[in-house]
């Protein structure tokens, strides 16, 4: 395909996607043009049909080969961006028409947000594609696992460029709404096809946009306008409720507000939310509770390997009030026996992960119990993943996977594969350094199943989610025992005294 072909059949992907119309045509290729620094197009065959990475790349291959662009993922990234720019509407255009079909339905507006997103490439489709993913039976329901494989790694050039590049704090983060059409640089990824939806939550300016990274379907991101940091409140438990219901057919959480249990992004103030179904939400409560003065309120333990309170009725505001209540007193809950303590010196232990959702007419709270206490034997964090699960993840534990989802690293690609292929042929896992560190793992695994070449790969990718999921229940600070149930009722007990 030649380069001319590229440019026009990209404008007719354009407009076959509602990017541009075709009053923009001209417009659209011109831009293009200046981008490649080129001064003319031929008329060349318009493939109507063809991929956008495919027409991307014949660009991107020019462009390299031009020395416009560096042969490297960061610069194709930072010049297909600035291309995809071209073709993106401008923010109020499409502010105006998200803004127009809410008013018809809410989810026909998330619906052409979500879709554009997509098509202007800011959602790279075609690399999210290529993660690996898998769901585990447990006895807390069918976990999701992923290894996440979309986000490019740096090659070593850029990485150099990176460290003689002078810092900049603009944007202040990632997130910050001053990324909307940023060109970026190579420490930073361009957005010139970025676009974000103002919402109003409780009279704060928010933002709405969708994760580059899509986790799971219509993986969306709830920003404060302005660069705070993350604090978990009762007023942020009403952000979430009234962005409930803006988005009924959204769930919306909030990571931990503390190093450790928190996400990786402390430093601005925002939620994840979506339209999917995550494991936590299915799991039902299994132990009843209830919380004097809120008789409409109903409370119980979920059912799932972490520490879950969950919180339904009728009356948002009401709940968000318990949840405050229920926040408060764990803040400052200390339980030796249950090795809960609030704080170590002036340092604060205690927060939670919450969630909101509205669901069979009823609204939703699920309250994650969290404590980034740390020790001699933990250094990473007690309620943390333990050193022997290390070899599969040791991350921190946030939002995501707190409900059901892992994101493991994308080194397990290559590991598993590898892992698979000794046990078939019966190697010694020891003697290869990429992953002698799954060697007690696999000899457990060898011990406990019957492997054969056709389920080899199964019982791989089933072992690893038992381990994702005893790595939920270290996270929990109750055990799920017997004494670890009495614990959860006696903090239960304290927010009612």
């Amino acid at each position: 395909m030649t380069v001319s072909s590229a440019i026009r059949s990209l404008v007719k992907y354009a407009q076959k996607n509602g990017l541009i119309d075709a009053l923009d045509e001209t417009y659209a290729i011109n831009g293009i043009l200046g981008v490649l620094n080129l001064d003319s197009i031929d008329d060349d065959e318009v493939f109507e049909n063809a991929e956008l990475e495919e027409l991307l790349k014949v660009l991107l291959d020019y462009a390299c080969e031009k020395g416009i662009c560096n042969e490297s993922v960061v610069y194709r990234d930072l010049l297909d961006t600035k291309i995809m720019g071209v073709l993106t509407p401008r923010p109020s255009e499409v502010i105006n028409k998200f803004n127009a079909l809410y008013n018809e339905s809410p989810e026909k507006a998330t619906d052409y947000y979500y879709h554009l997103s997509i098509k202007s490439d800011y959602v790279r489709e075609y690399r999210i594609k290529n993660d690996i993913k898998w769901v585990t039976p447990t006895e807390y329901g069918d976990i999701d696992i992923t290894i996440n494989l979309s986000k490019p790694e740096k090659d070593p050039k850029a990485i150099a460029a990176a460290l003689l590049m002078k810092q900049s704090s603009y944007p202040k983060c990632l997130l910050c709404p001053q990324n909307e059409g940023y060109a970026g640089r190579v420490n930073h990824p361009a957005r010139q096809n970025h676009r974000i939806i103002p919402v109003d939550l409780n009279g704060e300016s928010w933002c709405l946009q969708y994760s580059p990274y899509v986790y799971y379907n219509e993986h969306s991101i709830v920003f404060n306008s302005k660069h705070v940091p993350m604090k978990i409140t009762e007023d942020g438990f009403r952000r979430l409720f009234a962005f409930v219901k803006k988005f009924p057919h959204y769930f919306v959480g909030s990571n931990a507000d503390l190093p450790i249990v928190g996400g990786s992004v402390l430093t601005h103030d925002h939620f994840q939310g979506g339209n999917y179904t995550f494991a936590m939400t299915k799991a039902p409560i299994e132990t009843e509770v209830q919380f004097k003065d809120y008789p409409d309120i109903e409370a119980g333990i979920v059912k799932w390997p972490m520490s879950v309170l969950r919180l339904r009725g009728d009356d948002a505001d009401e709940i968000c009030t318990l949840s405050g209540k229920i926040l408060a007193k764990w803040r400052e809950y200390t339980d030796e026996d249950a090795f809960v303590f609030a704080y170590t010196g002036d340092v604060p232990h205690n927060t939670i992960t919450p969630i909101a959702r509205f669901r069979d007419g009823k609204y939703e709270m699920d309250l994650v119990l969290r404590n980034n206490i740390t020790t001699e034997q933990y250094p990473d964090g007690v309620y943390h993943p333990h050193p022997e699960h290390h070899h599969i993840k040791k991350e921190n534990i946030g939002l995501i996977e707190v409900m059901g989802l892992a994101v493991l690293p994308a080194r397990l690609k290559d590991e598993m594969k590898l892992i698979e292929e000794a046990i078939i042929n019966g190697d010694d896992i020891s003697k290869n350094e990429k992953i002698a560190k799954h060697k007690d793992w696999v000899d457990e695994i060898v011990k406990n199943n019957v492997i054969t070449t056709e389920n080899c790969e199964k019982v791989i990718r089933d072992e690893i989610g038992k381990v994702f999921a005893d790595i939920l229940k270290q996270c929990g600070v109750f055990d799920r025992t017997d004494e670890g149930k009495k614990q959860f009722l006696k903090f239960i007990d304290n927010v009612n005294n």
